[in-house]
Order: C-alpha cells, then sequence, then structure tokens
C-alpha cells in the first residue's frame, strides 16, 4: 500500500508529517513568547479533533526540547531561504515536505522564489486537497511534486519535469528525513544535490549516535527511535557531525559548515526566562555547491 493511502483509495497524510505541524502549532499555545515560530495554519491542515493536546506524542517526556528543535529547525530553514533570496537565489525546494506551511504562511518571501514541494504522492494529494478545503489557493509561485520514492521514482527527474530549472541556484531543505534512509540512499542524494547549479545549497538535519548524548538526551532519542520503529519507520542512518560533513564534501560540495543545537539556541532562544531550548540530538549541515 502507497503511503498515505487507504485500501478505500482515500488519502490521509503520513503520520510523521501530523506529529511534526502539531509540534510546531503547540509551540504557540503552550511556550511563552516571543514565539520562534508560528503556525497555525499546519494545525488546520491536520485537523487532528479537540483533544490533540492530551496525544501521547504531545506530552512525552522531553517533549518541551523537541518542540523547540522542531521549530527551530524551520525557522532557520525559512532565515537561510530569505538570506539567499536577497543574494539572488531564485528556486526553493522542499525534500520531504509533509505539512509544511511555508508557502502559506510567507506569501511575501514564497512570491519572489519557485517553491517545489516534494513528497509522496499520497500525502500530497491529501494536502492538496486539504488546502482547498481551507481556502488556500496553489499559487502560481508554487508546485507540488509528488514522487513515489518506493516504486523507484528519481526526485530529481520529476523535479525538472515539473519547472524546475537545475541550471540556476537553489535552496534545497531536508528536514527529519536522513535518519529513515540509508546511508546509500543520504549518500545518493548528496550527489545528486551537489551536481547543481553553483551558488546552490542544501540544508539537511541528521541525528548523531547515542553514544555521543547526555543521559537525558538519549532517554528522549531512544523514545523517538521506539516509536518510529513501531510505527514502521524505524530510524536506520544516524551521523556524527565530522561523518556527515565529510560525507558532502566528498560528494562534491565546496564547503559543509556543521550548525549544533547550542548554534540554535544562541540564535533562538537566549535569555528566555522559562528555559526552552532544543536538546542537543538533531544537528544541521549546511552544505554549499
Amino acid at each position: 500500500m502507497a503511503d498515505g493511502q487507504h485500501l478505500s483509495g482515500k488519502y490521509e497524510p503520513d503520520h510523521t508529517a501530523v506529529r511534526v505541524a502539531l509540534w510546531r502549532a503547540l509551540h504557540a499555545q503552550a511556550d511563552a513568547p516571543p514565539h520562534v515560530l508560528n503556525d497555525e495554519i499546519g494545525l488546520k491542515l491536520a485537523d487532528p479533533g479537540q483533544n490533540w493536546r492530551e496525544r501521547g506524542d504531545m506530552t512525552m517526556p522531553g517533549i518541551s526540547g523537541v518542540r523547540a528543535s522542531i521549530v527551530a529547525r524551520a525557522r532557520f530553514i525559512e532565515d537561510l531561504v530569505a538570506e539567499r533570496a536577497d543574494a539572488g537565489v531564485a528556486q526553493y525546494v522542499i525534500l520531504g515536505a509533509g505539512l509544511d506551511t511555508f508557502a502559506q504562511r510567507r506569501p511575501e518571501l514564497g512570491s519572489r522564489l519557485r517553491v517545489f514541494e516534494i513528497d509522496q504522492p499520497g500525502t500530497q494529494a491529501w494536502k492538496r486537497q486539504r488546502l482547498t478545503e481551507l481556502g488556500y489557493d496553489i499559487p502560481s509561485w508554487l508546485t507540488l511534486v509528488p514522487v513515489d520514492f518506493e516504486a523507484g521514482d528519481s526526485w530529481t527527474e520529476r523535479l525538472t519535469a515539473a519547472g524546475f530549472d537545475p541550471q540556476k541556484p537553489t535552496v534545497i531543505a531536508s528536514t527529519g528525513v536522513s535518519m529513515y534512509l540509508t546511508h546509500e540512499a543520504n549518500t545518493a542524494t548528496l550527489h545528486q544535490v551537489a551536481a547543481l547549479a553553483p551558488g546552490s545549497v542544501f540544508a539537511t538535519t541528521f541525528l548523531p549516535p547515542l553514544d555521543m548524548l547526555d543521559p537525558d538526551e538519549r532517554q528522549v532519542q531512544e523514545f523517538s527511535m521506539r516509536n518510529a520503529a513501531a510505527s514502521g519507520t524505524p530510524f536506520i542512518s544516524l551521523y556524527s557531525p565530522d561523518e556527515m560533513r565529510q560525507a558532502a564534501l566528498e560528494a562534491g560540495f565546496t564547503k559543509a559548515e556543521h550548525i549544533s543545537p547550542d548554534d540554535l539556541a544562541a540564535r533562538y532562544f537566549a535569555n528566555r526566562p522559562d528555559g526552552l531550548r532544543p536538546p542537543r540530538a538533531e544537528q544541521f549541515l549546511v552544505a554549499e555547491v
């Protein structure tokens, strides 16, 4: 059965995509201002019912740190897109877009670019329907690109067929994906992005091995790993920052920078009275072509 599809032929979103959307929304509802990101649209898209805040994945141990990590990575990507758009980049590709709402929340920035969202056909069909139900048109600068990864579709071929110009500098973002892929698949993605036009940049998250984490953070990650495995999407690939940087350089990027959770905490969570900050788990790689 394809991702996001019932046997009846009806579509539903990927469970991980819904979880991330709810965590983004919960930040604005449960955490004190200033908010790193406000994403009520994702909550409307997910439409989880009245008692969604009592769900186990909204109340699990260490959840405030997980929320912080989720909103920090979204904000970091959007700040990077704004910075590169000012420098002349004209395309933005979201790999594994899920219920990302950049196009709906940031039309003033998105309309300066060609934005492409890539995801499995089922999740995208459901999202397109929900956007229509909520009154959101698909603007001319946004293209939804369904890619059936399970069937062996090439995302680069599907992307180009949808109007992407590989000769133009691009920001490509892939968050919360690398841990679900094999090392071979992650390496292939690095090589594919490194072959894009000079001036392109790839921002991706990755998780470090458990032995690199503090005991409390290890407990949270082990909990996440158990949940992922129980959902049929186990964590497969974990990387140290040095391993990820080296993989990017070997793939052909000219520059590869590690952005740590501490970097994100300093940028987005400084001087908060509630002490909210992302745990030292999910890491960023920003690699330039």
